[in-house]
């Protein structure tokens, strides 16, 4: 099973707000999921990222592929650079 940490599209229609979630890849967009770790408002100047810090490296860990928007949201929090350190520091 693979699973992705990817967006789960919220909100009304023309103001998006996001949920950062785990879920299979085989799953739809807005479809079944394991674990929500975080949300992510666009619209907000600068945009708003909640995020928990030990849950996303605890999915990366695991082998959990971030899509490409949720990885620059997580290079963005320096939660990548933490997991490459980790990772190769061992």
């Amino acid at each position: 099973m693979a699973v992705k940490i990817r967006l789960k599209r919220a909100g009304a229609k023309k103001s998006p707000f996001y949920r950062i979630v785990v879920a299979d890849s085989r799953s739809p967009r807005d479809g079944r999921i394991i674990e929500k770790i975080g949300t992510y408002n666009p619209l907000l100047d600068p945009a708003e990222v909640v995020l928990d810090e030990e849950k996303a490296l605890a999915w990366l860990e695991k082998g959990a592929q971030p899509s490409d928007t949720v990885r620059n949201l997580l290079s963005n929090q320096g939660i990548m650079a933490k997991f490459h350190q980790a990772k190769y520091t061992k």
